[in-house]
């Protein structure tokens, strides 16, 4: 098995400064709000839409680790920064400033659908009853001062870079779990688990330790080694394509022992997965229908 490793409170900055904005009449300006995924973190895998979005807009809402890997591009925006567990103070005032005629982004680690913020968003304009139109929409619908016109700007999700840090381990099926039970109750996580396990997909886990959650990946190993050999091989990436990155492929039966965290994602194998050179792979099934010479 191997590892590989590369090191190298609520804040409000009014910090403004003249936008792209600037030139049109507010008054003009539909109610705009972005909800932007900034992938990895590393400004080297932000997709272009998203640093166009970033560049462009007045104010910019995050939680304070993500604001940090964006700070080079928005320097003298506004800025809405809160700690962790603070996901709906954060949403609720990136609504506020956008319905104030801002243009405001709200920014997510990895693709904002995935685990992260846009279902929130969408749930809190659902539950508020705020009106709100897609970016292809009529722009004389989306010009209304009470409408919303919100647009999802994807991003690269944890799960495909540390994919491309292991090599190949979701080239077939897979299933991905978040082990957090702050919004999800254990036992559903327990079924999910151990339907996963049992249809013997590729199992993505989000969020496989924190501080105070210890005990749910042991947990997750004893389900699923119910299904798989103990040697089954598990990619671990931490920090993926950030100072600090981590990377190691340990088996089914140690998983428990590895270190991770929050910024950890885990690829657990399926029968057919594989651990070739340094790399994880888990094969689409082309040698069982052609022919591949050796």
């Amino acid at each position: 098995m191997r590892s590989r490793s590369n090191s190298s409170s609520t804040e409000r900055n009014l910090d403004r400064s003249q936008t792209i904005h600037s030139k049109r009449d507010p008054s003009h300006r539909p109610n705009q709000l972005f909800v932007v995924g900034i992938g990895p973190g590393d400004l080297n895998h932000l997709t272009k839409r998203a640093i166009d979005v970033l560049t462009s807009v007045d104010v910019v809402a995050g939680y304070t680790t993500y604001i940090e890997l964006i700070r080079p591009l928005i320097g003298g925006k506004e800025i809405i920064s809160t700690g962790m567990t603070k996901e709906v103070a954060r949403v609720e005032a990136a609504i506020e400033q956008a319905r104030a005629g801002k243009f405001c982004a709200i920014v997510s680690s990895g693709d904002p659908g995935i685990y992260a913020m846009a279902g929130l968003v969408f749930e809190t304009c659902q539950i508020k009853g705020i009106a709100i139109v897609p970016p292809r929409s009529d722009p004389k619908a989306a010009d209304d001062r009470n409408v919303l016109r919100l647009e999802v700007v994807p991003g690269i999700p944890a799960l495909c870079a540390g994919a491309a840090l292991l090599g190949a381990p979701l080239t077939h099926d897979f299933a991905a779990i978040s082990l957090s039970d702050l919004l999800t109750p254990w036992k559903l996580i327990e079924q999910r688990l151990e339907a996963a396990a049992k249809a013997d997909f590729v199992i993505v886990l989000y969020n496989p330790k924190s501080k105070k959650r210890n005990w749910q990946l042991g947990k997750a190993r004893d389900i699923i080694l119910r299904y798989r050999d103990k040697d089954t091989p598990v990619g671990i990436v931490s920090r993926a394509m950030r100072k600090q990155q981590h990377i190691e492929i340990v088996t089914l039966d140690n998983m428990h022992t590895a270190e991770v965290d929050m910024q950890t994602t885990v690829f657990i194998g399926s029968s057919t997965s594989s651990e070739y050179m340094d790399f994880m792979v888990t094969p689409r099934g082309y040698a069982e229908k052609y022919e591949i010479q050796s």
